[in-house]
């Protein structure tokens, strides 16, 4: 009885010692979280003073409007967004309404990168749902909720790189209204890596309105220049 006794604690050891390096121990969660996070900031830091072509069309089934806007989008030393040589074609209401509103939030979205809204530890929750592929890439899946709720804050799923932890693919729903005529807000967000560097390739949002029904935005992002911080040109048409 003792020496069945021994061979299973001498068993348990190995088991132990293998099952806290596996994914899904709190240990390594945490570790892909903090690489990611140290990632991240290094990317801001890069992608200071970009540029990149930006292409957003709107449409708005139920009345049958839609409509296309194209810039040159800055990104300004201090994180800043500007937008350079605009054109738009098609329904005001689809500019007022949907484009415009974007280009808003994603310039106080970008400006708030840093502090209360960034996806980070400090104002998310990070609940890991395993390795999982995605477009032929290896990539650690997270459930993210806010800590807080604040407004441009959203609820979903976080899909990180697993060589770099940089991020794939944000999804999910922002957990404010972003007007009272509006029910729900959806979105998913997918980006390209090169030379360590996450790049935002589209944007597909959803929104279901008081009165219309859903509309749509695609964003695209193409042709992106890295400024003098981070030499080196993408073109990822």
């Amino acid at each position: 009885m003792k020496v069945c006794v021994l061979l299973l604690s001498l068993c348990a050891v190995p088991l132990l010692a293998f099952s806290a390096t596996e994914p899904g121990s709190a240990a390594v969660e945490t570790a892909i979280v903090q690489k990611y996070t140290s990632a991240r900031n290094i990317q801001e830091i890069r992608l200071k003073a970009a540029s990149m072509d930006i292409d957003i069309q709107g449409d708005i089934p139920r009345l049958k409007k839609q409509g296309r806007f194209h810039a040159l989008r800055r990104i300004s030393p201090m994180g800043l967004i500007s937008y350079d040589r605009r054109h738009f074609e098609g329904d005001g209401t689809v500019k007022n309404q949907l484009i415009i509103r974007y280009l808003s939030a994603e310039a106080e979205r970008r400006k708030e990168q840093t502090s209360s809204m960034a996806v980070t530890p400090d104002n998310y929750r990070f609940k890991y749902k395993g390795r999982r592929v995605l477009d032929g890439r290896e990539a650690h899946l997270f459930q993210i909720s806010p800590i807080k709720k604040r407004e441009g804050m959203f609820q979903g799923e976080l899909w990180l790189d697993v060589d770099t932890c940089l991020p794939l693919r944000e999804a999910g729903s922002l957990v404010k209204r972003i007007s009272v005529f509006v029910r729900k807000t959806a979105f998913v967000r997918t980006f390209e890596i090169h030379d360590g560097l996450s790049f935002p390739l589209q944007e597909q949002w959803q929104f279901q309105a008081v009165g219309v029904g859903k509309a749509e935005l695609i964003v695209a992002f193409s042709n992106i220049s890295l400024g003098e911080s981070a030499s080196g040109e993408l073109d990822n048409e």
